[in-house]
């Protein structure tokens, strides 16, 4: 049995063909798949999946790309997750956190068609830009941390782009209060151990498979047996063979064969290993 934690089922590329999608899983040994909230509609869907499919659990949350304008214009939406999560199939809040990856610098930084002679008015307005997102974030992700521990569950990190120090500055206050889990790692071997050193959980994706994933290969044959989990963060990152196309749940075999070969262990270990890591940071059956 293989749990694919973090899948977007909601999204528009599994429209036409969900049924198959979620048989095809099944097939491959991925015997539950947990749908993933990005915002309040989000959220919504992946509980109306979760009630649809008897495999299909829910996480509920406002990804961090969605945090100004949530913010701004949906005051009422911690309520709204709140409501959501009086439903059974609900086991986490997520995916919540920082992504500093889209920040108006950075985009500044990779647009290389940059006007002649708006270079500093553009970067003064990119940086103040970037504060206020910042902090719509931060304060997005710290209303969601207390959702969390008010009901009990645990959250589903997103960490993208330099913001890892700001990542566990708002988590430091609630290490003793839930358990969280970084969705589609991406550090280094000295931030993995530091992860796991603070309690937390760390989770691979098809990155792994990848001939550039020497990183997350490394972190693969390393990190503790009860310390990770697998995942294939669907529509996006489909492994090796299939890069470049649509990732689904039954890829998570793909994932988990690639952990097993780095580990020098019998898929059927790591299988064990991480579906009881997720059942018991999801704790399906609560």
């Amino acid at each position: 049995m293989i749990i694919d934690t973090h899948a977007h089922l909601d999204f528009p590329d599994f429209q036409n063909d969900l049924d198959d999608v979620v048989d095809l899983a099944a097939k491959a040994g991925v015997t539950r798949i947990l749908s993933i909230g990005t915002d309040v509609e989000s959220s919504r869907k992946a509980v109306a999946l979760a009630e649809r499919y008897p495999a299909v659990y829910a996480v509920i949350g406002i990804h961090p790309n969605d945090a100004f304008r949530t913010n701004n214009e949906e005051p009422e939406a911690i309520a709204a997750l709140r409501e959501l999560a009086t439903h059974p199939k609900v086991v986490a809040i997520g995916e919540t956190g920082l992504d500093y990856y889209r920040l108006p610098s950075m985009e500044l930084t990779r647009n290389t068609i940059e006007a002649l002679g708006n270079e500093q008015s553009s970067d003064v307005e990119a940086t103040v830009e970037d504060g206020a997102i910042k902090a719509a974030q931060a304060i997005l992700f710290e209303q969601q941390l207390d959702l969390a521990v008010e009901l009990g569950l645990n959250v589903v990190i997103h960490q993208r782009g330099d913001c890892r120090e700001d990542t566990l500055r708002i988590l430091a206050p609630y290490r003793e209060k839930l358990r969280a889990v970084f969705h589609c790692f991406s550090g280094t071997l000295d931030e993995a151990k530091e992860t796991v050193d603070l309690g937390y959980l760390i989770s691979f994706t098809g990155i792994v498979t990848f001939k550039n994933g020497v990183n997350m290969q490394e972190i693969a044959a390393w990190v503790p047996a009860d310390s990770y989990m697998v995942e294939t963060d669907c529509p996006f990152l489909a492994p090796a063979p299939h890069r470049g196309k649509r990732c689904e749940p039954a890829y998570t075999r793909l994932v988990a064969e690639k952990v097993a070969a780095l580990r020098k262990e019998p898929l059927e270990k790591v299988a064990a290993d991480t579906t009881a890591t997720a059942e018991a940071f999801f704790r399906f059956n609560r």
